[in-house]
């Protein structure tokens, strides 16, 4: 049985350390997924936090079939939606610009793909170049990028996530890398891979 799954189990169960376990395991990856798609900090944070409470809400609707990611960034991603949508339609783009401090090993393979060897010297610019032209890519594009890439989960969980097909998962995440690519190519920063497939 995955670990995640024994996890829930003990919180089924009524093990609060299993939770605390499960918090501090996926937090940080929350609050990263949030922060690249709303672009703010504390609010970043606040749904992290709501997520991982609705999680422990809900832990007794989950069936241990190995798939907690997907079931936590499904779950992520719907408190997403319905706090962007209580605020402005404009809320995505106009969110108070934060910084990341730390980079995660998503970004890292992303910028491994994106710069050439002698462009990573300029690793902090792209990793805010990144974030902000993020931004002005659509939502699922965006979503989808930034689950498969910086989340690290399958196209299939990603699929599922946003509740699509795979082909149209597909179809966005190529779209989301070619605009990416191309935005960058704009700004004189050549992908290395820019043919290269998933």
């Amino acid at each position: 049985m995955h670990e995640d799954d024994e996890l829930m189990l003990r919180i089924q169960s009524g093990e609060t350390d299993a939770y605390e376990t499960l918090v501090q395991k996926y937090q940080p990856q929350l609050i990263g997924f949030f922060f690249r798609n709303i672009r703010d900090s504390q609010m970043a944070e606040d749904l992290s936090q709501d997520t991982m409470l609705r999680i422990y809400d809900q832990s007794w609707d989950y069936l241990p079939r190995g798939k907690f990611r997907g079931w936590m960034y499904r779950i992520a991603r719907n408190l997403m939606i319905d706090s962007i949508r209580r605020q402005s339609r404009d809320a995505l783009v106009h969110a108070a610009k934060g910084k990341k401090e730390d980079e995660d090993d998503g970004l890292a393979r992303i910028r491994d793909e994106i710069l050439s060897p002698q462009d990573q010297a300029h690793q902090q610019e792209l990793t805010l170049l990144v974030d902000n032209l993020l931004q002005e890519i659509p939502e699922g594009q965006r979503l989808t990028f930034t689950l498969h890439h910086y989340s690290q989960l399958s196209l299939p969980e990603v699929a599922e996530i946003m509740e699509s097909t795979l082909p149209t998962t597909k179809s966005r995440l190529r779209l989301a890398r070619e605009k990416l690519q191309e935005k960058l190519k704009e700004r004189g920063i050549v992908s290395p891979h820019a043919d290269a497939g998933d």
